[in-house]
């Protein structure tokens, strides 16, 4: 085996095995697919489609929150424990999850408990009533209960895409009722039955905006160790196989202190992204060294490039079809857990806009448009929610018969369905990728990157031209020509002449099985 392009000693093969094997995919819900003919995507289309997911090869699901909330996203709720009418009943919701655990899936919710919209309960009848019995559940600034305390960025109402504009405010995180309280709902999504028995109960949680100081307002200090961590400990008696993924606030952290403090068991590997979008060969091998360096074991980095929060892959690179297939690769074959967001794997395209208009939610509704199930658009199932409601539907970017869908990409064996189902099945197969570790390869072209990834005798190495040009590697063993190797996956194509010379074309992409 080669690190660094030195050859390892038997003994120095070993890897920790933290057992990387899950494919997520996160999906928002409303957007996925319409059981019943309302326009919403709801927990009945998504248990529909679930052998659409099993076959693309993916293993667990990540949905959006459940919560009854005035907003279309979920976040930011009026009655936690309430599920918003127009995704269904826990009935549905049990059944989904039932459906999933036959198929040896995991299903994670997302969970934002920060903050609630002035529908909910505490909010209602503490505003203005600081003799209320709710008054210490909600932050309040000043005499009275008149002000609210603002949730991040200082926002205190959010205005949703459908023109209602609704108040919000941070909760005491302080408050030992809350936190009980707060406890009590995250069991209820664990054991819904409350019996013991977990039956229909979710695997983990994603943690949204999750920070040691609530919003950087030195109000609420000292949340990992303090708040998170005893919750994560006590969660974990009742289940000790549920996971929580956590979602820093800083973006351009790796989320150690997080491991740390709070004993989170895995992060988002935001750095990773940034890198990979820079198209950088030196600023992506810095990431992954540092990244692998930095988290502890038995903890796990979420490798992804693109979610509900940030523009679409697709479009940020112009929809350059060997950019997504080098995204891809990077996505799913590097060391971490990888997490596809709905419809990446078909190229969907969108991103945030129309600050024309406001602050308001539906600027990310292009991030989160309807998942294209036929040529068609407007065709059954089809999760058209925000039809006719402002610019972000006037300038949508679906478009009938443009190619993205899977009608039309699943009968086309060239297409980013199958390439992403390709990568999935190598991924799934080789233990390499699930269990083992990774290297960066020192080539001698500052175009191509090359790493390997192990598990016991079992070797591969990867090579991806990240340039536009006909790039080469001259300076490969012989241990790794390709005579010596098993080419597994090579696009478009790749050729080692007489001369021991890798030539690659322009975004090509290779994996070798070198043992």
């Amino acid at each position: 085996m080669y690190l660094n392009n030195k050859i390892l000693k038997e003994d120095d093969k070993s890897v920790p095995n933290k057992n990387e094997s899950e494919v997520i995919y996160h999906v928002f819900q409303r957007s996925f697919y319409d059981s019943n003919g309302d326009g919403h995507g709801d927990l009945k289309g998504l248990e529909l489609k679930l052998d659409y997911l099993n076959e693309l090869g993916v293993s667990s699901i990540l949905i959006l929150p459940l919560y009854d909330s005035p907003f279309y996203h979920n976040y930011f709720a009026n009655n936690f424990r309430k599920i918003d009418p127009t995704y269904g009943g826990l009935e549905d919701f049990k059944s989904l999850v039932n459906a999933i655990h036959e198929r040896e899936m995991k299903i994670y919710l997302d969970m934002e408990i920060h903050y609630v919209a002035e529908d909910n309960h505490w909010f209602k009848d503490s505003f203005q009533n600081p003799n209320s019995i709710y008054s210490n559940h909600i932050l309040y600034n000043g005499p009275n209960n008149c002000d609210p305390e603002s949730i991040i960025f200082d926002l205190t109402s959010l205005k949703s895409y459908n023109g209602i504009e609704k108040k919000v405010a941070s909760l005491n995180l302080k408050n030992p009722v809350i936190r009980d309280f707060i406890f009590e709902e995250f069991k209820f999504w664990i054991d819904p039955f409350n019996d013991g028995s977990l039956r229909s109960g979710v695997d983990g949680f994603r943690i949204d905006h999750m920070m040691d100081d609530l919003d950087w307002k030195g109000t609420t200090k000292g949340l990992l160790a303090n708040f998170w961590k005893p919750l994560f400990s006590k969660l974990k008696t009742i289940n000790p196989n549920v996971k929580f993924m956590g979602e820093q606030a800083d973006w351009e952290s790796f989320g150690v202190e997080y491991f740390v403090e709070s004993d989170v068991d895995f992060m988002f590997a935001f750095p990773l992204k940034f890198a990979i979008e820079s198209w950088n060969k030196d600023k992506i091998v810095q990431v992954i060294e540092s990244m692998e360096r930095m988290t502890p074991e038995q903890k796990f980095q979420i490798i992804f490039i693109e979610n509900h929060d940030t523009n679409r892959f697709a479009t940020d690179v112009n929809n350059n079809e060997h950019k997504l297939r080098i995204g891809a690769v990077l996505n799913l074959l590097l060391k971490g857990i990888p997490a596809i967001y709905y419809g990446q794997e078909l190229g969907m395209e969108g991103a945030g806009g129309f600050s024309a208009f406001g602050l308001t939610d539906g600027n990310d509704i292009p991030r989160r448009e309807a998942f294209p199930w036929q040529s068609v658009v407007d065709s059954r199932g089809t999760a058209l929610w925000y039809k006719d409601t402002g610019p972000w539907w006037d300038q949508t970017i679906l478009a009938d018969h443009n190619g993205i869908s899977v009608e039309e990409q699943k009968h086309d064996p060239k297409s980013l369905y199958h390439f992403y189902k390709n990568i999935i099945g190598i991924r799934n197969k080789y233990e390499s990728f699930y269990k083992g570790g990774i290297s960066i390869f020192e080539n001698n072209n500052d175009q191509i990157l090359s790493f390997l990834r192990f598990w016991k005798e079992q070797t591969f190495i990867i090579h991806l031209n990240l340039s536009s040009e006909t790039n080469e590697i001259s300076n490969l063993t012989e241990s790794q020509k390709i005579k010596n190797g098993q080419i597994i996956f090579s696009y478009p194509t790749a050729v080692l002449n007489s001369n021991n010379i890798l030539l690659l074309e322009p975004f090509g992409i290779q994996i070798i099985q070198l043992s």
